[in-house]
C-alpha cells in the first residue's frame, strides 16, 4: 500500500481550517430515548420504558430556527436519532415542518418497525436520508440486537429503502467477534439487496458494550477488518468505507475516502433528549456545552465547543508519546470520558501490535 504521509499532512491543513470556521453541517436530534430493542452494544443504554419523556418537537424547532439567520438551512442536515425515532408517532409531521423551514432531514433506525406505510409517510414528509443497521446475517444480527425477529424486519426495511431511487441511504454494521468472519457473505447479501453504500464500525467500550469481551476486536481482528475493507473497496458495485471513529495509520485513504477527521463539535452538533447541546450523541455527557432550555443554540455553537476544536488536552496517557499524534489528535471524541486521562481504545496501536507479531 502506498504511503499516506503527504495526504495526512494536507489533511492537517484542512482540519485546522475547518476547526477555525466550525460551520455546522450535521445536527443530531435525540428525539427519544425509547427503543423497541435491547441491543447488547448500545452506547446510549436505551429501553422501551425509558423514563425521560420524548422532547416536544416545538422545543427543538424553536431552538434551531435562529440558525437560518447565519446559515442557509439546506446546508444543515438534521439526523433524527434515539433510541428508535420511529417510535414517535409524529415523526412524519416533524419531518414535514423541518422541510417547510428549509432543513434537510434523515433518520438513524434499527428498521424493526419500518414498513411500507411508514416508508410512504416518511417520503411524503420529505425525508432525504436513512441510516439502517444490519449487523451480520440472521443469527449474528439477532444475537447482537437481542431479538429473534430483528434481522427479518431489518431486511424488509432495507428492501423498501433500497427501492427508492431518491433516498440517500447507507447500511451500517457494528463489527464484533461473532460477526467478523461472515463479512464476506454479508457483503454479497447486501449486493443482492441492491445496497449502494456500506459503512463498517468497531464497537467502543461504552454503554452496554463496556466490559463485554464479545464486543471488542482483538488486535489481529482489527488488522483483518482493515484488510477486508481495503479489498472490498475494489468492488465498485458498492461503496464500502470504514467509519470516522479512529485513526488507522497506513490504512488511511485505503479504507475510507478521506483521512481521519473527527468532526464532533466542528461540523457536527446535537440536541440531546433533555435539551443538552453537544456533538455526537455517543460522546460522554461530561462534554455537554449548554442546554436549549436556558441557552441560545447558535450562541453556544459559535462561542463554546473549545474543548472539541482545540484538542491539545488529549496529548496524555497513551497519546503522549505517539509519533502519529500530529495526524490523529487524540482520535474520536466518543473515545474519551470525563476523566480525560487516556483514550479508551486505539485502533492504530492495535494494528501496529498485530503487525509486530506477524
Amino acid at each position: 500500500m502506498k504511503s499516506n504521509r503527504i495526504a495526512l499532512r494536507f489533511n492537517n491543513f484542512f482540519v485546522n481550517n475547518e476547526r477555525a470556521i466550525h460551520e455546522l453541517n450535521y445536527l443530531f436530534w435525540e428525539c427519544t430515548r425509547r427503543c423497541n430493542l435491547n441491543c447488547r452494544h448500545c452506547g446510549s443504554d436505551c429501553a422501551a420504558d425509558y423514563k425521560v419523556k420524548d422532547m416536544p418537537f416545538e422545543d427543538f424547532l424553536n431552538a434551531i430556527l435562529p440558525l437560518k439567520k447565519i446559515s442557509k438551512p439546506d446546508t444543515i442536515t438534521i439526523a433524527i436519532t434515539g433510541g428508535e425515532p420511529l417510535l414517535r408517532k409524529d415523526l412524519p409531521e416533524c419531518g414535514t415542518e423541518l422541510r417547510k423551514n428549509g432543513f434537510l432531514w434523515g433518520i438513524v433506525t434499527n428498521g424493526y418497525v419500518y414498513n411500507a406505510d411508514i416508508h410512504r409517510r416518511l417520503l411524503s414528509a420529505g425525508i432525504g436520508a436513512v441510516t439502517l443497521s444490519l449487523d451480520g446475517l440472521a443469527d449474528n444480527h439477532n444475537w447482537l440486537r437481542n431479538n429473534a425477529r430483528s434481522f427479518a424486519n431489518a431486511v424488509t426495511a432495507l428492501d423498501l429503502i433500497a427501492s427508492c431511487g431518491r433516498l440517500n441511504y447507507d447500511v451500517v454494521t457494528c463489527v464484533n467477534k461473532k460477526n467478523i468472519k461472515e463479512l464476506l457473505p454479508l457483503k454479497e447479501f447486501l449486493l443482492e439487496h441492491k445496497v449502494r453504500q456500506w459503512r463498517l464500525f468497531t464497537i467502543a467500550p461504552i454503554g452496554r458494550a463496556f466490559g463485554n469481551d464479545d464486543m471488542q476486536l482483538s488486535n489481529e481482528q482489527v488488522l483483518y477488518l482493515m484488510n477486508f475493507i481495503y479489498e472490498a473497496r475494489k468492488d465498485k458495485r458498492m461503496r464500502t468505507t470504514f467509519s470516522c471513529e479512529s485513526f488507522v495509520g497506513k490504512y488511511e485513504r485505503n479504507v475510507r475516502d478521506n483521512c481521519f477527521f473527527c468532526r464532533a463539535g466542528i461540523n457536527i452538533g446535537s440536541v440531546l433528549i433533555d435539551g443538552s447541546i453537544s456533538a455526537c450523541p455517543n460522546i460522554d455527557r461530561a462534554f455537554v456545552q449548554g442546554n436549549i432550555y436556558r441557552d441560545n443554540f447558535t450562541d453556544v455553537w459559535n462561542e463554546r465547543f473549545e474543548i472539541m476544536r482545540n484538542r491539545k488536552w488529549t496529548r496524555t496517557g497513551s497519546c503522549l508519546n505517539c509519533k502519529d499524534y500530529k495526524y490523529c489528535k487524540g482520535g474520536a471524541m466518543h473515545l474519551w470520558d470525563e476523566k480525560r486521562d487516556n483514550i479508551l481504545t486505539c485502533l492504530h496501536q492495535q494494528i501496529l501490535s498485530a503487525e509486530h507479531t506477524l
